[in-house]
């Protein structure tokens, strides 16, 4: 039985055979060398930013950097006039939460539109929850929907293991891959698929369906951070708020940072963010309570030792009781990356 051909109204839906030609370069661009094409798109403006807003993950930038310089040669191949097949841009990300991947994806998306592969640079974020019915008929719809948003952008389905569950006779997940299958393969010109997960089980779930792994061509690994980068990342949190660590109280964060790692549950930026959440909060009590004196612009700003000291981490440890970080229990358990090429859990930011 044939299967059904996907085609989501309001989409440019590609033919559904045969190599696709590479999208044309934009009217009157006649640019023939890559300067040209970068200053033309302001891809460039867009990979600063990455690294910017990013701290570590040089392997990553470069596969990132790697992504951006394939296009840009195809975009000078079709001013060339030279045949070109646009090249497949599904994506898997791995990583634990934290690292950095919604953020990547969105870069990503702001690529590949000004380079003219999407019609737009927007994202649409999505879990299992956003495309799986819980009754017969329900799941192609709410999936046709999620993709109607999607088309002319980026497609983020995180956690996307979920989608899978053999376990379940009646689950309906199996629907939601094979119309996932056929649009990121029939309409590939005018979508981009990103699956995200932990490294281990979306292993597992490209095992389990091959035919998703053939079409998603680029595999990005998304490594844990080190002490130092947290560190980093914490201070750069900071400064976009207006606060700032004095310097015992850096001091004071490392050491939490050396702590809350040993911890399980931990969720890298996240985590940080979290633990610097209640380091203001502390902070704002400390102030509250000098209710006569003026408060400095030096005071609302300026983290100091105590305010990181206040968390239970520090008490229970010095207490000599197994310690419980700031970040919430339920938070998914961090995981080392494994050497495949598959990709990480919630939301991953």
């Amino acid at each position: 039985m044939t299967r059904p051909l996907y085609a989501i109204p309001g989409s440019a839906a590609a033919p559904a055979r045969g190599p696709e030609p590479a999208p044309d370069a934009p009217p009157g661009s006649g640019a023939r060398t890559v300067g040209e094409v970068l200053a033309e798109t302001q891809v460039d403006a867009v990979l600063d930013e990455l690294d910017r807003e990013l701290v570590g993950l040089a392997a990553l930038k470069q596969r990132v950097r790697d992504i951006a310089a394939l296009l840009v040669i195809d975009r000078l191949r079709a001013n060339h006039g030279l045949a070109a097949q646009a090249p497949s841009l599904h994506m898997s990300f791995t990583g634990n939460p934290g690292t950095g991947k919604t953020t990547v994806a969105m870069r990503m998306a702001r690529i590949l539109q000004r380079l003219g592969y999407l019609r737009s640079g927007h994202l649409v974020a999505v879990t299992r929850d956003d495309l799986v019915g819980q009754y017969i008929g329900h799941t192609a719809p709410k999936t046709k929907e999620v993709l109607k948003k999607a088309m002319g952008g980026v497609l983020f389905v995180d956690e996307a293991y979920y989608l899978y569950r053999p376990e379940n006779e009646r689950d309906y997940g199996q629907e939601a891959i094979e119309i996932l299958l056929q649009v990121m393969e029939n309409q590939r010109a005018d979508i981009v698929v990103i699956l995200a997960g932990y490294a281990d089980r979306m292993e597992t779930f490209f095992q389990s369906n091959p035919g998703m792994r053939s079409r998603v061509a680029h595999h990005l690994e998304f490594p844990d951070y080190a002490r130092d980068e947290l560190l980093q990342i914490g201070e750069h949190m900071l400064a976009e708020m207006s606060y700032r660590l004095d310097p015992a109280a850096r001091s004071t964060f490392a050491d939490y940072l050396d702590r809350r790692l040993a911890q399980p549950h931990f969720a890298n930026a996240r985590s940080v963010r979290n633990a610097l959440d209640r380091a203001r909060l502390r902070q704002a009590s400390r102030l509250f309570a000098e209710r006569d004196r003026p408060l400095t612009r030096e005071d609302l700003t300026t983290l100091v030792p105590a305010d990181l000291l206040g968390s239970r981490l520090f008490a229970r440890v010095e207490a000599g009781e197994p310690g419980a970080a700031d970040t919430p229990t339920n938070t998914q358990p961090r995981r080392l990356p494994c050497l495949s090429d598959p990709a990480g859990p919630s939301p991953a930011t």
